[in-house]
């Protein structure tokens, strides 16, 4: 029975000093793949969205997140008046803008 109990034993005190730094380098490592692979990237559009959102004025074409392709007739400080045909307009949430619309897309008349 003594013979297991130093079998369980710790080793040599040098061994269980590196330890601990040791286990911290993967986890830095992990946290660096995910800042510059997903965190980084993520923030970059954020930041280029908000940009796109406070730049809007009347007369944009602008693509909702819903897909919808229109005009900008109306602007607020939280709401957009969208004309997506002759006469027909919705009122869209700012931040619901996904986009400005590209020369190729449908147009509104």
């Amino acid at each position: 029975m003594i013979n297991i109990a130093y079998a369980m034993g710790t080793g040599g005190g040098a061994s269980g000093d590196a330890g601990g730094f040791t286990a911290l380098v993967p986890l830095i490592l992990m946290f660096g793949i995910f800042y510059f692979l997903l965190i980084r990237p993520q923030q970059k559009k954020q930041k280029m969205h908000r940009e796109m959102i406070g730049s809007l004025k009347k007369g944009d074409r602008v693509i909702t997140s819903g897909g919808l392709y229109g005009r900008i007739t109306g602007i607020s400080d939280t709401v957009v008046t969208v004309e997506i045909c002759e006469k027909v307009r919705v009122k869209v949430a700012r931040a619901n803008i996904g986009g400005l619309a590209q020369d190729g897309s449908p147009k509104a008349k």
